[in-house]
């Protein structure tokens, strides 16, 4: 017969404190170490003579929170690892030049102030605006990104497709859990596949927009309306498109277009 082992004695709540304690230490250490980093980050571009390039990039950044949140762990929530990196990654950047971020929230503007918050953090200074063009005219500036609702009045994405640099790049909000699509974010940096994407397309076609989907989808398009406004309609894409993509080309619609792409939300 084995001899039984031990019971571990619970911890009491005077040993838990003293570890948590012990806990916060080592995460100001590791936290003051990385946002140091930024520093060197903002002195390689400088070096490289990418100084004044806006250091936004969309696609490590999906990387970063797909492993995060697909890491084993016992207790810490999706929601609150993605608060957490979306603050530090936020800092870091705001460290890095400049990096200020507009909002138009539409009907809802506090719940777009929040979407805003919980994808670019605390740090960049952030400033509500009565209209989607004030939003897009800030995208325009050095380290400005444009956050905007997508409501069914205002057909602002459509004026994209005239857009020389202008991209959407991140769908708000970033976790499923947290809500429904509401909002876009559009700058002007560099949209690149990240293995589970969405790409938006515009198009002036006329006619139900279930019609378009069935035209998209004989081309092997997989396609959703998210809104239609202002006699324009603008579609989710499973995937990743180019803007000169030929199935995109035959679809229906004078007037047409990607307006860009971002990481699909996270679905966990």
């Amino acid at each position: 017969m084995s001899e039984a082992k031990p019971v571990a004695a619970p911890l009491s709540l005077d040993d838990v404190r003293q570890r948590i304690d012990a806990l916060d230490g080592e995460l100001l250490r590791l936290v003051d170490e990385r946002a140091s980093l930024a520093r060197y980050v903002a002195a390689a571009k400088k070096a490289a003579g990418d100084g004044d390039k806006f250091g936004l990039r969309p696609g490590r950044e999906a990387a970063i929170m797909r492993k995060l949140v697909t890491s084993e762990r016992t207790a810490a929530s999706p929601g609150l690892l993605v608060r957490i990196w979306r603050e530090l990654i936020g800092d870091s950047l705001a460290n890095q030049g400049p990096f200020h971020v507009s909002v138009w929230g539409g009907r809802d503007p506090g719940r777009t102030v929040e979407l805003a918050r919980s994808r670019f953090g605390a740090a960049p200074p952030l400033q509500q605006v009565g209209k989607p063009e004030d939003a897009i005219a800030q995208a325009r500036t050095p380290g400005g990104v444009a956050v905007c609702a997508l409501t069914t009045d205002s057909a602002w994405w459509g004026r994209l497709l005239a857009e020389p640099h202008l991209r959407v790049f991140a769908a708000l909000p970033c976790l499923r859990s947290w809500g429904p699509l509401s909002a876009l974010a559009v700058a002007a940096v560099d949209v690149e596949p990240t293995g589970a994407d969405m790409t938006f397309w515009v198009t002036d076609a006329a006619g139900p927009a279930a019609a378009i989907e069935d035209a998209l989808s004989r081309d092997g398009v997989a396609a959703d309306l998210v809104v239609e406004a202002g006699g324009l309609k603008l579609f989710a894409l499973a995937g990743y498109y180019q803007r000169e993509d030929e199935r995109l080309a035959r679809a229906p619609g004078r007037l047409s277009g990607v307006i860009g792409a971002s990481p699909a939300p996270l679905d966990v």
